[in-house]
């Protein structure tokens, strides 16, 4: 067993000399939230870094999501996936907006765009896909979908920093898109998130939201939250942001040993996204078949007891919770590739930090199902 235990993700912490001038800016500037420096800063490096127009920094991506939909003025039913974490269907949830379901590519692991048009109705008003995994979902497809029946498209984007397709930055289909700076996300303000937008008036529109509808120190004209960023979140991304393609290319070190060293192994599945230009290796998911060895929550526990935290991620689906089960009449068949994969999967420690020792046995451990957890 190793000397401790290896978590799926690890926080990417900056030198905490380089965080020190920071906070003594702060502190001389007294500026602790409300739009200071380093907020004001970072909106604009993110901006040329991830080659987007506009970005709207948040606390977190949960409040960005909930805003997104608020900003879009989005009512009545919305379509999304059940393969995610639960955040995204909550932001629909707390506006008032009925979630659709609709099964997944098992392929890419994001919205089936074949199988949307058939729950489409009077009342559907936008469409909100999640990048699962980093993964581009088929944008194409799902924005000719959305203009063909007036739509809007919010893209869930936590999992999709820095992510380039052939056009260039994923971020910038749809009418919006969000992401989370979550601690173990690729990139991370310890807490955070923003929003993307395509033009001015709307990025205007959406710092009035996050600010409780203020438009000056007398007038409120929106039904706002408090979704700021705050200075110090701020100063940690700007540090982050000097350090992100050295993380992302050992990330991708951990993923190209991952499959060398999984090959071959029956009942093991990697997964392989579709072509990415720019992928920013955020997760490591396997499926674990049924000629594998071992079930699924079988190997689960066999890593954990080794300890190695693997995560099924996403499981269970998110019609499982009761708060989505309520005047529930389908069967979990109506999402059969979702429900298959989420019993399937296990997402792997990578972040830059891991090992090339902790890696081999974690590799070690999936390779040899005779020393069978019990």
């Amino acid at each position: 067993m190793l000397d401790k235990p290896i978590y799926v993700t690890q926080p990417s912490l900056p030198p905490l000399e380089e965080l020190i001038p920071y906070l003594e800016q702060i502190w001389k500037n007294k500026v602790l939230t409300n739009g200071g420096q380093f907020h004001e800063q970072l909106e604009e490096a993110l901006c040329e870094y991830l080659s987007v127009p506009f970005i709207s920094l948040f606390s977190n991506g949960t409040i960005a999501l909930i805003t997104a939909l608020k900003a879009l003025a989005i009512q009545g039913d919305v379509i999304t996936t059940p393969y995610s974490f639960v955040a995204t269907a909550h932001s629909l949830l707390w506006n008032g907006i009925i979630p659709v379901f609709v099964d997944i590519d098992p392929v890419t692991l994001n919205l089936d765009p074949n199988k949307i048009e058939s729950v489409i109705t009077d009342r559907t008003k936008a469409i909100l896909p999640v990048h699962v995994y980093g993964t581009p979902c088929d944008v194409d497809a799902i924005d000719a979908i959305a203009k063909s029946h007036n739509l809007k498209v919010i893209y869930d984007a936590a999992h999709a920093f820095g992510v380039c397709d052939q056009n260039g930055s994923i971020l910038n289909y749809g009418d919006l898109s969000v992401l989370s700076f979550h601690a173990t996300k690729v990139f991370n303000t310890f807490e955070g998130g923003a929003i993307v937008c395509q033009d001015a008036k709307t990025k205007q529109y959406i710092d009035q939201l996050k600010n409780f509808g203020f438009t000056s120190e007398t007038s409120v004209v929106q039904t706002g939250i408090n979704g700021k960023m705050n200075e110090f979140n701020a100063a940690v991304g700007l540090l982050q942001l000097q350090y992100i393609d050295e993380h992302i290319e050992k990330r991708k070190a951990i993923d190209v040993a991952y499959r060398e060293g999984l090959k071959d192994i029956v009942g093991i599945r990697c997964h392989t996204p579709s072509q990415v230009k720019s992928p920013n290796y955020s997760y490591f998911p396997i499926f674990v078949g049924d000629d594998y060895t071992l079930t699924r929550d079988e190997l689960y526990e066999k890593l954990k007891a080794n300890g190695i935290n693997g995560r099924r991620y996403f499981y269970p689906l998110i019609t499982e919770f009761p708060m989505y089960q309520q005047g529930k009449k389908e069967t979990i068949a109506k999402y059969l590739e979702a429900e298959l994969l989420s019993k399937q999967v296990i997402c792997l420690p990578i972040h830059p930090n891991l090992a090339k020792v902790e890696q081999e046995q974690i590799v070690f451990e999936i390779r040899t199902p005779a020393t069978i957890f019990k």
